[in-house]
């Protein structure tokens, strides 16, 4: 299509806004510097000519008109915790921060849903619904994202290995169209042969497609107990290879979680308690698994857990620690769940990539990446889902200068995701594309499949206002 060009908000469109939503519009220097990146500050440096604090549905969908009779950019932003620069400003204009829109609006206990506004936070609802003795099952590693954060990425999380990633919980929403029409998609159902599944567009669409201003989500009867596995390994490959052999035993684990001792000696470091054993019995562990198991009494889990350890001891493994007490589970959580916040803190360079591999190639794909990585100048870890292949490859660096981390990363992941492709694989597991990811996006899907993606970004967003240069998008 022709070149875009976007307009300027003026003061006359602004003075718009603000009888719309009064209080809640902010320019300039009021727009705090955090809203200039996500949580991979590589890809910042965009802000919004206007930020907008989102009240409701209606109020949106006028803003969102105003910008489209304007041919002025619009961007959602949640909490801002993404990961490819999916809910940055690339072009300036209006970012509405839908992080107030925080209601838990119902439950619907017969059918098994909760009502949500999209600033909803995954630990609220989380915290919530167990009070209710419910279990909302996606569980994505940074737990104050918001909801609508996470059914724009389709956010995944540890409990994906039995429970599914948030595609499979979303119900129905009501979204604000580019133009500024509202629809809502889904039903309170759990099937449907209803036509083209607009509603599976929108998830994962990282706020390119439309606004989502509600949403519907599905809930399970929470399980009564849990108990967790610490399983250490003298290297990461019997640590992988011992992962297919949990399956075939059908165990069904809650969450298969795999982690390297370096990367566990950094999380321990920032929580400032060490929690996972670094020698048994004169054997140096070089890697870990981390098991979870959910069911309905402690009586039924031990003998889980007893058949689980049998099976790793088998496989490889050179101890078995069980996490059974509130204390041991949190302890064990809280070191895999600050693995990210640990690598943050002591790298001044970052990118990351969450490639996703079929299980049985873990350990190759693995392999092939830090044979790779000592070409560079920087330092790659790794950590990541076993249970369903989707790995979380960092590149780490403390004295190169940003241009030529730049250039080196994107050589690596190259060849990263080339690699992926050949093992049967996918270029992201749970963080999405963004604004980071869309060149290799582009390389990796081919022509066709990208003039596919372009033409449902075309139908729903015919000016290209809503967050472009992401994903399949890149302006001129």
């Amino acid at each position: 299509m022709s070149e875009i060009k976007y307009n300027k908000v003026t003061p006359e469109i602004i003075e718009e806004f603000k009888k719309i939503v009064p209080g809640k519009v902010h320019t300039a220097d009021d727009i705090n510097e955090d809203y200039s990146h996500d949580e991979m500050p590589i890809y910042g440096n965009g802000y919004p000519d206007v930020l907008i604090e989102a009240t409701n549905t209606e109020d949106i969908a006028k803003i969102v008109k105003i910008c489209y009779d304007n041919n002025i950019v619009i961007i959602p932003r949640g909490a801002g915790t993404g990961l490819t620069g999916a809910a940055v400003a690339m072009y300036g204009g209006v970012m509405l921060d839908m992080t107030k829109m925080n209601k838990i609006l119902e439950y619907d206990k017969e059918n098994f849903v909760v009502k949500v506004e999209p600033g909803v936070l995954l630990n609220d609802l989380a915290e919530d619904a167990l009070k209710q003795g419910l279990l909302y099952p996606p569980d994505p590693g940074e737990k104050f994202a918001t909801l609508g954060g996470n059914v724009a990425t389709n956010a995944g999380g540890m409990r994906a290995v039995k429970y599914g990633t948030t595609r499979d919980y979303v119900r129905a929403m009501t979204v604000v169209l580019p133009t500024g029409e509202i629809i809502k998609l889904g039903a309170t159902v759990s099937k449907t042969s209803t036509g083209y599944s607009l509603i599976n567009l929108m998830i994962g669409s990282e706020g390119t497609l439309g606004i989502i201003t509600e949403l519907t989500l599905k809930l399970i009867p929470a399980p009564k107990e849990t108990i967790s596995l610490i399983v250490p390994f003298e290297n990461l490959d019997d640590c992988i290879a011992t992962v297919p052999q949990i399956f075939l035993n059908h165990l069904n684990p809650q969450a298969v979680e795999f982690m390297e001792k370096e990367i566990v000696l950094a999380s321990e470091r920032y929580i400032g308690r060490a929690v996972y054993p670094k020698e048994v019995e004169g054997v140096d562990v070089g890697a870990y698994l981390l098991l979870t198991f959910d069911g309905e009494d402690m009586a039924q889990l031990e003998e889980v857990t007893e058949r689980a350890a049998e099976v790793v001891l088998e496989a490889g493994a050179v101890d078995v620690l069980v996490a059974d007490t509130p204390t041991k589970k949190k302890d064990a959580w809280a070191a895999r769940s600050t693995f990210l916040e640990a690598i943050e803190a002591e790298t001044e360079l970052l990118d990351e990539c969450d490639v996703v591999v079929p299980v049985n190639q873990i350990a190759n794909y693995l392999k092939y990446v830090y044979e790779i990585g000592e070409k560079y100048d920087f330092t790659v870890k790794s950590f990541g889902h076993a249970g369903d292949g989707n790995l979380h490859i960092y590149t780490c660096s403390n004295d190169m200068q940003l241009d030529e981390f730049k250039k080196q990363v994107a050589e690596f992941f190259d060849y990263a995701y080339n690699k992926a492709a050949e093992m049967g694989g996918l270029i992201s597991g749970e963080h999405g594309i963004g604004f980071g990811k869309r060149d290799y996006l582009a390389s990796f899907s081919g022509e066709v499949q990208m003039k596919l993606m372009k033409g449902i970004k075309e139908t729903f967003d015919p000016k290209m206002i809503l967050n472009p240069g992401k994903v399949c998008y890149k302006v001129n």
